[in-house]
C-alpha cells in the first residue's frame, strides 16, 4: 500500500523539513500483522525468560568466534561436506583440549573485548 500526499498539501506545512525532501511526501506503512509480531517479540526480548537464552547464545557465539579467529573454520582445504566435516571434527576436539588445559591451569577466561571509543568514555576526566 502507497499513501501519496499531494505537493499542494506538504508545500505550505512547517514541519515539510523534518518529514520528508521530496517535493511530497510518500507512505508506505507495513501489514498489521508485521508490526503485531514484531511488537510481541520486542515484548519476550525484555523478559527474564529471554535473557537467559541469549546468554547462552552468547557462549555459543564466543566459541564460533574462537574458532573462526584461531582455528580458521570459514576456509576448509577439502571440497566437499563429508571431508569439510572431517576436518571440522578434529578441530573442534582440538579447541576443547585447548580450554580443558586452560581450565586445568587455572587461566581466567578472557573479558569481553571493549572498543576504543568505550574505553575512553571510561576514563576519569582530565581535570
Amino acid at each position: 500500500m502507497r499513501i501519496r500526499f499531494s505537493t499542494t498539501d506538504c508545500k505550505p506545512c512547517a514541519l515539510k523539513p523534518h518529514c520528508t525532501r521530496a517535493p511530497r511526501l510518500l507512505l508506505m506503512p507495513g501489514r498489521r500483522e508485521e508490526h503485531e509480531a514484531l511488537e510481541t517479540a520486542r515484548a519476550r526480548e525484555t523478559g527474564k525468560a529471554f535473557a537467559a537464552e541469549y546468554r547462552r547464545r552468547a557462549g555459543i557465539e564466543g566459541t564460533l568466534s574462537q574458532g573462526v579467529r584461531s582455528m580458521h573454520l570459514r576456509r576448509t582445504r577439502y571440497a566437499g561436506l563429508a571431508k569439510t566435516h572431517l576436518q571440522h571434527v578434529p578441530t573442534a576436539a582440538a579447541m576443547n583440549l585447548g580450554r580443558f588445559g586452560s581450565w586445568i591451569a587455572g587461566t581466567p577466561r578472557a573479558r569481553t573485548r571493549q572498543s576504543a571509543f568505550v574505553r575512553l568514555m571510561a576514563m576519569p576526566a582530565p581535570i
